[in-house]
């Protein structure tokens, strides 16, 4: 039962990272706009690192789950805290790493890496949920509506974590306001785990609805204003054509 469990979260983990790169962040490649506007070969390697990041934060995110569900909410907190701590060092890292931020593609690698270590986390969470025997039926959609959430917590701040020239205020594109946005979602996370099935389920969904409007709102403010690798949209392009899901017309 444990490779199977193994192999659900591990399904669960890389449908859900790979499927938020593919859907959100392939909409800023060609041919969706006339000009990829990051480097393919950087975007998996940055997911690459957000899945050795992910790994050592399987630790104080389990614990942070435990520690829920045993009424410690102390330790909870200093978990969840060791948790976004080292998710926005990672990411604040990266967008200041040579290789990753010398462009402005660097948001895209940032959040790419943020989805591989939510990956992880996914992993751990279904795998942990499946192991060493299968949940009740009625607690596997709470367990895939917490797999879905994490997922979306995490990209989301990972858009509310990156500045741009005119966004103003202390906590806009800041790690600081990302970590606080990430505080309440992984709270509606973790109440699942304490709440019956169907309030678990509700909290869980919650923290998708609220992250899923707060990447909508964002994703084309943030990411459809970065320009091309090349700087000069081609003057066969319209500059309206970035931030839309659009696909060339196919010759006749």
């Amino acid at each position: 039962m444990v490779n199977t469990a193994l192999s659900v979260g591990g399904l669960a983990g890389v449908l859900l990272s790979g499927g938020f790169i593919y859907w959100q962040i392939g909409r800023y490649a060609a041919p969706q706009v006339p000009e990829t506007l990051f480097e393919e070969r950087r975007l998996f390697i940055a997911y690459a690192v957000g899945l050795f990041v992910g790994a050592p934060l399987i630790l104080p995110f389990l614990f942070y789950l435990s520690a829920l569900r045993n009424g410690a909410l102390d330790v909870a907190l200093l978990d969840l805290f060791l948790l976004l701590a080292g998710t926005e060092a990672a990411a604040y890292l990266t967008r200041r790493a040579r290789y990753f931020g010398r462009d402005a593609a660097g948001p895209f690698y940032a959040l790419s890496l943020r989805a591989g270590a939510a990956g992880i986390l996914t992993v751990a969470l279904v795998t942990g949920a499946f192991s060493p025997s299968a949940p009740q039926l009625a607690e596997i959609p709470v367990v895939f509506a917490q797999a879905v959430a994490i997922i979306a917590v995490s990209t989301a701040a990972g858009y509310l974590a990156i500045r741009l020239p005119d966004r103003r205020g202390l906590l806009a594109g800041s790690p600081i306001g990302a970590a606080l946005f990430a505080v309440f979602g992984y709270a509606l996370i973790g109440g699942a785990e304490v709440l019956d099935p169907a309030t678990g389920f509700a909290s869980a969904a919650l923290a998708v609805a609220g992250s899923t409007w707060v990447i909508f709102r964002l994703r084309d403010t943030v990411l459809g204003r970065i320009p091309p690798p090349s700087g000069v949209v081609p003057k066969t392009a319209s500059p309206s054509a970035y931030g839309r899901l659009e696909r060339r017309s196919e010759p006749e």
